[in-house]
């Protein structure tokens, strides 16, 4: 099968010679490293799409995505409810009331922010019914009756409190009693009921839950009286926006709005800053690789003299010998992204496994919840991060060709062969 003359040098070049053994190990240290560096960038860039999509998911599906509050406890919630989903941009919508406050037993303290819920209503706002790992296999949301003061805890606040199911455990509330024998802190038993496990530090040790009529007696509060509403929402970017105007549009009950950005939103643009600051890190990775593969061609070149001037005088055209070196530098990038390309991928799907097994060979945890807002690795490979490494690769590769194809061309057979 004929094939055009570039292309037929170029790959002839690229392949292993017995006078240029040394220039065929440069070209294949080019491939590794521009393989190495689409690899890391893959894998960096998914594991950072992997702390967005947790960040989201779960974190964000605990926190609420916005809450309307008044000034004075909200006395008719069903009735503001139905307003508020009126608009097409609310998806669910739940009462809450919150207490802080220090949860102790046997002389450990643990501090917490217990959120009063309706187990009825909070199912339709928050994951938490997916992540209950005592009682095993049920939604822990159930355990919570009217009157029975009954506790949800995460798992790191159960272990840091030494307790598990059926224990007692005291909620002491940043407030006094005044008593005949003088002030005392106001103090109520609970008794743990479940326990989750969301795999977010901040969540699992230091968010509780508890019924809203329990909550209601502790505060004070009249029967079905609320703190607020809690509101989900189809698009939780539009939280700020769309629970202001919510609280605009209620002016006689006096509301205000809080929104997730407010809590978690500097977290959240910290890890999309990161991404993209680490991927243009990475980028230098790349552009490193492709130089290599300019100084590989330039020592192709000056190996290939004497080949040049006699393709000269043979008839071949400056053009042609271009597109000859254009072609072996542009094969390298192709084989060294397609190999990164397909390596990264699989590394990035299997990082969270790989980890997770050498934490447990190494007997280490690498992210601690207590530090870290997830205690785990996470990745997620997304198609566009993979096309764009590959064709950044490729589009740096092709470049890199263009001054060493270009000194090639500019190659005079009678200089060249003068000393040959």
């Amino acid at each position: 099968m004929l094939r055009p003359l570039p292309l037929f040098l170029g790959l002839r070049y690229t392949r292993a010679k017995r006078r240029s053994h040394f220039v065929s190990f440069i070209s294949l240290t080019s491939i590794i490293g521009l393989a190495l560096g689409v690899l890391v960038m893959i894998v960096v860039l998914s594991v950072m799409n992997g702390f967005d999509h947790e960040m989201r998911s779960r974190v964000l599906g605990m926190v609420p995505h916005a809450t309307l509050e008044g000034g004075q406890p909200l006395k008719d919630w069903h009735e503001l409810a139905g307003r508020v989903q009126q608009s097409s941009q609310i998806a669910a919508v739940a009462p809450f009331t919150q207490m802080q406050g220090l949860l102790t037993n046997n002389g450990q303290v643990q501090k917490v922010l217990i959120n009063a819920i309706d187990p009825a209503e909070e199912s339709k706002v928050s994951i938490i019914g997916d992540y209950f790992v005592q009682p095993a296999g049920s939604n822990g949301l159930k355990e919570l009756e009217p009157g029975a003061f009954g506790i949800l805890i995460g798992d790191l606040a159960a272990k840091n409190l030494g307790v598990g199911i059926g224990d007692k455990v005291t909620f002491v509330a940043p407030e006094v009693a005044l008593t005949p024998a003088g002030m005392f802190p106001r103090m109520k038993r609970f008794t743990v009921v479940g326990i989750f496990h969301v795999g977010a530090g901040e969540i699992d040790g230091h968010v509780a839950m508890a019924h809203i009529e329990d909550a209601g007696r502790l505060l004070r509060l009249k029967p079905g009286e609320v703190q607020g509403l809690r509101l989900k929402l189809h698009d939780l970017f539009q939280a700020p926006q769309v629970s202001w105007q919510l609280a605009q549009s209620f002016k006689d009950l006096d509301l205000y709005a809080r929104d997730w950005t407010r809590s978690h939103g500097s977290l959240y643009q910290a890890i999309r800053m990161e991404k993209t600051m680490i991927g243009l890190l990475l980028l230098l990775i790349v552009a490193v690789a492709a130089f290599n593969i300019i100084s590989t061609l330039v020592m192709v070149v000056t190996d290939k003299k004497g080949d040049i001037a006699i393709l000269r005088t043979l008839g071949a055209t400056p053009r042609q010998i271009m597109l000859t070196f254009m072609v072996q530098g542009t094969v390298i990038g192709v084989v060294g992204t397609l190999i990164g390309g397909v390596l990264g991928v699989l590394a990035a799907l299997n990082v969270s496994a790989a980890i997770k097994w050498l934490e447990g060979v190494l007997g280490i945890q690498f992210l601690n919840a207590e530090v870290y807002f997830i205690d785990y690795l996470p990745s997620q490979v997304q198609v566009q991060d993979v096309v764009l490494v590959c064709g950044a690769a490729l589009l740096l590769s092709f470049l890199a060709t263009l001054y060493p194809a270009w000194r090639a061309a500019r190659t005079q057979p009678a200089e060249a062969l003068r000393y040959e």
